[in-house]
């Protein structure tokens, strides 16, 4: 009798799965143009936990608007019944418990599976990547993205730009699109060109033919690559928005004779909507970089042309679909969905998944090595800092021997439940870049406030262009007060290491990692993941963490702070 009603009820969940994925996975046809889009994946092949942020700031015309929602006023802006498995995707809310109900995201045998089952619903779709998708996980850095462009490959990706791409350094990237992309994935940028002469590297954009339409797909990587990452893995490049040639590039495909026109963007969504009402004649940008989960396009009126803004989320947690009617004057109309891709209702693509058991093979053993057991939440994404990166500021303090430890504001890196082991597959989803020395240093209390009030701006400087990095740099044994909404070098203030006031003549030992510096690089740090193994192993267990955030003013009711 036990064993019939276990049946009963396994079978009754089975129905109730697939029910649920057929109603979020089979969307109504709508047009004649689909693109498929994903972004900011960082290589993370297999499924994974990824909590959004509590805290996501807008400032400006951006307060108060996607994508500067969290929690209950996301979901209640985009009418998301709360406690349903679509709010467990776009928040944070009770976190634990929900991921511990509806499972991991993402996965590349899982969205092989998605893409499949929407490209046979709409023939002739594409799929555009935004970016990100060679670097964050150790199979990665260790066979220099090339695992991540198989898999690229086989997910039948079409058209990508990039950012992180750049921190393998020229020769690779070039030797990667010419030898591995040619002839199957192209790999597009409109504003990467030589230094000396201004030619460009890489193609402007694809023109594409769907369903008899003209489809112009052009690239925008990362405007700001070489001042956010080293300036010597690209020395002979140049980056940048470059508003007059995008102009130049549109106008160029349309006289070409694309009917529809699309930027796949890897500036950040704030960056997109101020260039979409500044250049014109994009149908579309799919955008990336700020891992923002828009469940609705933005929509930018510029002379009477319409604009739809989207981006398309992170860790391969989502896969976003805009159908286009394009008639013979442009496009008419659309539709569009962003696809949380639950690994427990999608199932994995079985050639996929064998490509990444042997993608994965000659690390398997290296990357499973338990460092130690968390007995709360490790997450990293917010614009101070998570659990994750107070982790990092720790070890390196303890490591080290510092006063101050300081960590960069990455966005990227996946999450963790209570109770489960960290691996150094894990530590390495934080850590894996080509740049992951640690430095030591002596540093003035002026500097430190100097440090904090140039990564402030470069994330609360009120127009868009100069946003030119991540989030907030995360501070350990170091506290202090932020203002968002004031001017540059005025934002940070009482900054305090033990509960004292700093001064600012004073020098405190301050550790910290990445440095984008040749010079700091030369000098053979001992490398981030290395610090943090250690630190694990010593500890074995890990108790629940409290972020170190700034006491915040100026922003109250600001809909991008979780109450």
């Amino acid at each position: 009798m036990l064993a019939a009603a276990v049946a009963a009820g396994c079978a009754i969940d089975s129905r109730r799965a697939k029910a649920a994925a057929t109603a979020l996975y089979d969307p109504p046809r709508f047009g004649n143009v689909s693109l498929l889009h994903l972004s900011d994946c960082h290589a993370q092949l297999r499924p994974v936990y990824y909590r959004e942020p509590s805290v996501n700031l807008g400032l400006g015309p951006a307060a108060n608007r996607p994508p500067h929602l969290v929690g209950e006023r996301l979901l209640r802006y985009f009418g998301v019944a709360p406690g349903t498995r679509e709010a467990h995707a776009l928040t944070h809310l009770d976190f634990a418990r929900a991921a511990a109900t509806y499972g991991r995201v993402g996965g590349f045998a899982h969205l092989a599976t998605l893409v499949k089952r929407l490209k046979a619903s709409r023939p002739g779709a594409l799929l555009l990547d935004a970016g990100d998708t060679w670097q964050g996980s150790a199979t990665a850095l260790w066979t220099r993205g090339q695992d991540m462009v198989d898999a690229a490959r086989a997910l039948g990706v079409d058209v990508m730009t990039g950012h992180w791409e750049f921190t393998y350094g020229a020769d690779r990237v070039r030797e990667i699109v010419e030898r591995e992309l040619k002839g199957h994935v192209d790999f597009v940028a409109h504003n990467v060109k030589t230094l000396d002469f201004g030619d460009m590297v890489f193609p402007p954009y694809a023109l594409r033919e769907v369903n008899g339409v003209a489809v112009a797909v052009i690239g925008q990587a990362f405007p700001y690559t070489p001042i956010a990452n080293p300036r010597d893995l690209v020395p002979e490049w140049t980056f940048g928005i470059q508003e007059a040639n995008l102009q130049m590039v549109v106008d160029e495909a349309r006289g070409r004779g694309a009917r529809a026109v699309v930027l796949l963007s890897h500036n950040g969504t704030d960056v997109d909507v101020k260039l979409a009402s500044r250049v014109r004649g994009l149908d579309a940008i799919m955008g990336g970089h700020t891992h923002d989960g828009l469940v609705r396009p933005l929509v930018v009126d510029n002379g009477g042309h319409r604009t739809l803004i989207t981006n398309a989320g992170s860790s391969g947690k989502f896969l976003a679909l805009l159908d286009l009617d394009v008639r013979g004057t442009g496009v008419a109309g659309y539709r569009y969905r962003l696809l949380p891709v639950f690994a427990n209702l999608v199932p994995a693509d079985a050639e996929m998944d064998a490509l990444i058991a042997r993608l994965r093979a000659p690390w398997e053993a290296r990357l499973v090595e338990p460092l130690a057991v968390t007995e709360g939440l490790l997450y990293r994404r917010g614009n101070f800092s998570g659990t994750w990166d107070q982790l990092l500021v720790e070890a390196l303090m303890t490591v080290k021997g510092a006063e101050v430890a300081l960590s960069p504001g990455f966005r990227w890196g996946s999450t963790l439940l209570p109770g489960q082991t960290i691996t150094l597959e894990d530590v390495m989803s934080q850590t894996a870049i080509t740049y992951p020395q640690t430095t030591l240093t002596d540093m003035t209390g002026e500097a430190l406030k100097r440090v904090l009030e140039d990564v402030g701006d470069n994330l609360f400087n009120p127009d868009p262009y100069y946003q030119q990095g991540g989030d907030m740099v995360r501070t350990g044994g170091l506290t202090y007060t932020c203002e968002p909404t004031a001017r540059a070098g005025d934002r940070i203030s009482d900054l305090r290491i033990g509960g004292k006031p700093i001064s600012a003549s004073h020098t405190y030992r301050v550790a910290s990692w990445a440095p984008v510096s040749q010079e700091a690089r030369a000098a053979g740090g001992e490398a981030m993941w290395d610090v943090v193994a250690r630190y694990l192993r010593d500890r074995k267990t890990v108790r629940p963490l409290q972020p170190n955030v700034p006491v915040l003013r100026g922003i109250a009711g600001n809909a991008g702070l979780a109450r």
